[in-house]
């Protein structure tokens, strides 16, 4: 897949849409053992970026679409379905992937961790590093 990202950035979007081609359908014939995790980026839904980068959102929504047979609710493959369909002009599907991308979004966690503020931190007072006056 590195070689095909390669090919496209250097403009050889053709060649590198053939290698992630040829990536997808052998990704989609390995066998998934049940407690593996899928990929993380899988394949085919590289291939439908690229293909709706180009400009054929028609076949970007196909591949988009065959990726959510094989691993549904994947947000970016959603996400992607969804603008595939809108720059299809098939906006019945276009609502009803942006209806469950929104879905989706409403169940993520929002809550970000902060680090700690610098008074909180031990050794971050303004004396730090100073032996101490007496």
């Amino acid at each position: 897949m590195v070689k095909a990202l390669a090919a496209i950035a250097a403009g050889d979007r053709d060649g590198g849409v053939s290698l992630l081609r040829k990536a997808a359908d052998r990704e989609d014939a390995t066998e998934k053992h049940v407690v593996t995790p899928g990929p993380i980026a899988p394949a085919r839904e590289l291939l439908a970026y690229a293909l709706l980068e180009s400009g054929n959102a028609a076949a970007a929504l196909g591949e988009f679409e065959k990726v959510m047979k094989k691993e549904p609710n994947r947000y970016r493959t959603v996400a992607g379905a969804a603008a595939a369909a809108l720059r299809a002009k098939r906006s019945r599907q276009a609502q009803r992937y942006s209806a469950r991308v929104l879905i989706m979004a409403a169940r993520a966690d929002t809550r970000r961790a902060r680090p700690p503020s610098r008074r909180a931190r031990p050794g971050a007072d303004s004396h730090a590093g100073r032996s101490p006056r007496h």
